[in-house]
């Protein structure tokens, strides 16, 4: 019996003891977990590693030289029949664009005949001028006669009567007179010719012009290619707002309807303040990320840095000065064109060994930069050395540590 009750009593001890472990942990497991909950904010590990200490820029793609293919400049109002697509890749003679040539062929015909009329109107001048010639020249020679006659007449007016004399002086008078005359009509005559032919001639001279101008015309209603190259078309007002060249738009005489520019002279332009420029260099290289070719990543070097400063209207008003940086792409791409724009990149300097942390994980906090570390429970506020800053990137010298969990949102803001 009393082997019975101990052995009782030990399973209870047992028991209790076996309960107080569980009890102890069950506490000790809570603290654990207590201990190690996680952050309330979302958090990035320091990273020890090269620093790129870099500038970017927006950079638009320009070509150094281009050519511009225009409407004839004399034609009249022209209408687009076929134009190339924005993009395609031509070879020197393809056809670019095809106007309608119905206006100028009828414009073409009118001319001729007007030219045929003014050619007739020449000869018909010309051969009145000479009967009328023909007619003076009779007219004076029989004035002269006439007027000889008179003079004997006259001459016999010492053996004839007074009378008869006075007559004769007379007829002498008149046909003096009327040789005069007909030496002027024939001067007047001649004058008067002489204008009617110039003007016919000049009258042909014009016609002459008129056909020339519209076969020339004729012959570039189709626009060829000068050069090979990709076809970037030019905007014009529809009416409602800009856009490209396309079938059926009209263009006023020598409007431009596109540009083929030299692909060898394609470049990426970019302008930079005056802070920047000092840290940039001819050679230097540069990576450039086009928005319109999002699948390739282009490298290329510093061609030019601009010397002086200019104006710069493309960010608004007031317009600022900077310098214009050229840069020169080690690839080409068919989709690689005027007018698209992207970022460039370059890489002015590499630390090695540096601790970097993401720029939104830096905070302003009583005129210093602070930083939020982890640690297991709770954030801890450091207070960190900035030794460069590149994009969205923040290279430290004194704060934090490689491997240390860091706050990329203010935890002791209130939400």
């Amino acid at each position: 019996m009393i082997k019975r009750f101990r052995q009782l009593s030990m399973q209870r001890k047992a028991m209790a003891i076996a309960i107080l472990v569980l009890a102890g942990s069950g506490v000790l497991l809570g603290a654990v977990r207590l201990g190690k909950r996680a952050p309330t904010v979302p958090t990035i590990a320091v990273k020890r590693g090269e620093f790129l200490d870099s500038l970017q820029f927006r950079g638009e793609v320009k070509a150094l030289k281009s050519v511009t293919i225009s409407a004839p400049s004399d034609a009249g109002d022209l209408q687009i029949i076929k134009v190339s697509a924005e993009g395609t890749v031509v070879k020197p003679g393809d056809v670019v664009v095809e106007f309608d040539k119905t206006k100028t062929e009828q414009d073409l015909a009118q001319y001729r005949s007007s030219l045929k009329s003014a050619e007739a109107g020449i000869d018909q001048a010309r051969a009145q001028a000479r009967l009328t010639e023909e007619e003076d020249t009779t007219t004076v020679l029989k004035a002269r006669y006439a007027v000889e006659s008179a003079k004997l007449e006259a001459s016999k007016q010492e053996i004839v009567s007074k009378i008869e004399g006075e007559e004769a002086k007379l007829k002498l008078a008149d046909a003096e007179q009327a040789l005069r005359e007909a030496e002027t009509k024939q001067k007047s005559d001649k004058a008067l010719n002489k204008a009617t032919i110039e003007s016919t001639e000049q009258a042909s001279k014009k016609a002459q012009f008129d056909v020339q101008r519209a076969e020339r015309a004729l012959s570039q209603m189709s626009v060829h290619a000068p050069s090979a190259g990709t076809i970037s078309l030019l905007d014009h007002w529809t009416g409602s707002s800009d856009a490209p060249y396309r079938p059926g738009d009209r263009a006023w005489p020598g409007a431009a309807i596109a540009n083929l520019p030299d692909a060898t002279t394609l470049r990426v332009s970019a302008r930079v303040d005056e802070t920047e420029r000092g840290r940039l260099a001819p050679k230097q290289s540069v990576t450039v990320q086009l928005n319109a070719i999002p699948d390739r990543q282009f490298t290329g070097h510093i061609e030019q840095i601009g010397a002086l400063a200019s104006m710069d209207f493309s960010g608004g008003w007031p317009p600022t000065r900077n310098f214009v940086l050229e840069i020169a792409l080690d690839q080409t791409d068919s989709r690689f064109k005027p007018g698209i724009s992207g970022q460039v990149t370059v890489i002015v300097d590499r630390v090695p060994d540096a601790i970097t942390i993401p720029a939104q994980a830096m905070f302003q906090k009583s005129g210093q930069n602070v930083a939020y570390v982890w640690r297991g429970t709770e954030f801890e506020e450091r207070v960190i050395d900035v030794s460069r800053r590149s994009g969205d990137k923040i290279m430290v010298a004194k704060g934090v540590s490689a491997g240390e969990q860091v706050a990329l949102r203010d935890p002791t803001a209130k939400e």
